[in-house]
């Protein structure tokens, strides 16, 4: 009985810089659960294939020609909202990632990241996670601390139990729900449950906020 094969990541790849598009598209290629269906150099065109490919994801750049990167993600979410889009970018500025997570980006990595993140990232965003480069979330949870430092200094960590202060100290380290189950010796289904009650009590929807939160807190330093 043949084993059935394990189903490829589609990959739709956006950049106006030819060089740079074609070394992505070498590395992730060799990739044996990846496929890269299409690609595009400007945000117009990136919109157009996407509706065509239906990729699983799409990585996207920012700056570009007739039309940015974040143009294209608010066109890509209303016409192809199955898509999950990763941000691939040279731009650490805090307000270009503050903008592609309130479109609804799932993730936002730069272009010095080795090629084993960015494997990782799009496995992690395919499979429902969030991801931000090391670099990123530092940018993220500074504008967080400096923002939000009076209140933070009044005020605890909600009613978090011990085990979801822990889940939500590993959250913000950036492991999956399955690296958390494995670290704790408990099931999937179980963190799931934690993460849930913890969005719940802290009101806070995303693991970009809870990681913010945490940093915000003290439960968490920065190295």
């Amino acid at each position: 009985m043949k084993k059935e094969k394990q189903k490829r990541i589609r990959l739709l790849l956006v950049d106006d810089h030819p060089v740079v598009l074609d070394g992505i598209k070498s590395r992730l290629s060799a990739q044996d659960n990846f496929e890269v269906v299409g690609d595009a150099a400007n945000g117009q065109e990136a919109v157009r294939k996407a509706r065509q490919l239906l990729p699983d994801i799409v990585l996207m750049d920012i700056s570009m020609p007739d039309m940015n990167g974040l143009e294209s993600i608010t066109l890509l979410r209303k016409h192809v909202p199955e898509a999950k889009i990763l941000v691939l970018t040279m731009h650490d500025n805090r307000e270009y990632i503050a903008q592609t997570i309130r479109l609804g980006a799932r993730g936002y990595v730069l272009k010095d990241t080795s090629p084993a993140e960015l494997v990782r990232a799009i496995q992690l965003i395919h499979a429902g996670e969030v991801f931000f480069s090391p670099a990123v979330s530092r940018v993220l949870l500074d504008e967080l601390v400096g923002g939000r430092k009076s209140k933070s200094d009044t005020s605890g960590p909600a009613d978090l139990s011990t085990r979801e202060r822990e889940v939500l100290v590993l959250i913000a380290d950036g492991l999956s729900n399955k690296e958390i189950a494995g670290q704790l010796g408990v099931g999937v289904r179980t963190v799931e449950t934690h993460r849930e009650r913890i969005m719940r009590k802290l009101e806070i929807r995303t693991v970009a906020g809870l990681t913010k939160f945490a940093i915000a807190k003290g439960m968490v330093r920065l190295e």
